[in-house]
């Protein structure tokens, strides 16, 4: 895909869906106010195009914890919408996927795209096989091929796989098939929550200490 339209897609859709749906925004951030203490927004470090680090912005939807007193290695996996962490609007914003609109901010930034790879936490690189570091090849999406694959359902290795196979098939017209889908898996409320299953940090911890290798992603998928 030609990337100046796929930035000139992602500018004039993120923009008209912000100017759409800007009251329903304003709602969203007046309930988060009124349910919880804490901020609106929370805004997470990232990484991004080539792995370089950004800010990602979501709807809160978690109780409020300074980032410094949260270790992303031993923090548990969200698995239910009953988890305690999560505020009563919070369990509404997850399943409606609502939480994911501030990130329309990260794609006129030029951090994201509409269709890609979701943003990986800085610690998850250190978990990525070589050969699938190529979903940094492009901007993240706030939607992606794993997301309509499975979202959250899938274990950590299968999302790298998704990742690397949208790079090698990625053009508009797929892109677009990749949105159209995502309106389904959302409107069913599809995989929004994950089992503990083989996430990141469990893969982390198997691997002991040793190089992530591409063969455990092609193990994991026969």
């Amino acid at each position: 895909m030609n990337d100046a339209v796929k930035r000139l897609f992602d500018m004039l859709s993120s923009a008209a869906t912000l100017i759409l749906l800007f009251p329903l925004m304003l709602a969203v951030a007046l309930w988060i106010k009124l349910d919880s203490k804490g901020p609106v927004f929370f805004c997470q470090q990232r990484a991004g195009l080539y792995g370089q680090p950004f800010l990602i912005f979501k709807f809160r939807t978690m109780v409020h914890r300074a980032s410094e007193a949260i270790d992303q290695h031993k923090e548990p996996v969200v698995s239910c919408g009953r988890d305690l962490r999560i505020t009563s609007a919070g369990r509404f914003l997850r399943a409606t996927s609502l939480d994911e609109l501030p990130q329309l901010i990260n794609i006129l930034k030029g951090e994201m795209s509409v269709v890609g790879p979701r943003p990986v936490l800085m610690e998850q690189k250190e978990v990525v096989p070589l050969g699938y570091m190529k979903r940094f090849w492009v901007r993240p999406g706030v939607t992606g091929l794993a997301q309509v694959r499975g979202r959250r359902s899938l274990d950590w290795l299968q999302q790298l796989a998704f990742d690397a196979e949208y790079v090698e098939k990625r053009s508009f017209l797929y892109d677009i098939g990749i949105i159209l889908q995502t309106i389904r898996v959302v409107f069913l409320g599809r995989g929004i929550y994950g089992g503990e299953g083989l996430n990141w940090r469990a893969y982390r911890n198997r691997a002991n200490g040793r190089p992530t290798d591409d063969k455990d992603v092609e193990e994991t998928l026969k």
